[in-house]
């Protein structure tokens, strides 16, 4: 009986701590000051015209503030004759509360216009291209405009095709 009741303790000591650290995970709910966010991809984001999502922001449609006519303008059809193909790469949803349509990624070495396309759903989005550091066959972060336009599901991590240029 007290075999089971030293286990019951230590059981839960670790869902106490293991509950803290999830807590920890959910920092980007959390208001932080802006130095804080910005990483080195971050940094040389280039500026949207979508304002950041308001600091009480929890839902999908209040972190996604692009206009209706910035997604018409991502979505347009691309020119292909002025593209190149960069790969593929599997990504995962970028910081929520960086506004736009942007892919950190680390298939440029500088800053482009591009696009990406989702061969799941045939759909395409316009993007700022931001490298990130890592080799080429590491993910990328993709915004979560551009998730959405292309039609991804934002907890899955799809295999996107990147092309410069258009």
């Amino acid at each position: 009986m007290r075999n089971i009741t030293i286990a019951a303790r230590i059981g839960g000591v670790i869902v106490g701590g293991l509950s803290l650290t999830a807590c920890g995970q959910l920092a980007f709910l959390k208001e932080r000051p802006e130095a804080e966010s910005q990483t080195p991809a971050a940094a040389s984001r280039p500026a949207t015209v979508s304002p950041p999502p308001a600091a009480g922001a929890r839902t999908v449609d209040q972190f996604d503030t692009t206009t209706a006519e910035e997604r018409k303008k991502a979505a347009a059809a691309p020119k292909p004759q002025g593209e190149t193909s960069l790969g593929d790469t599997v990504a995962s949803l970028g910081d929520p509360a960086a506004p736009g349509f942007w892919l950190e990624t680390p298939l440029v070495s500088a800053p482009a216009k591009g696009r990406v396309l989702n061969p799941a759903t045939g759909k395409s989005a316009q993007v700022d291209l931001i490298p990130i550091d890592g080799p080429k066959t590491a993910g990328s972060r993709i915004s979560l405009a551009a998730m959405r336009l292309i039609e991804a599901p934002l907890t899955d991590l799809p295999t996107l095709k990147v092309f410069s240029g258009g």
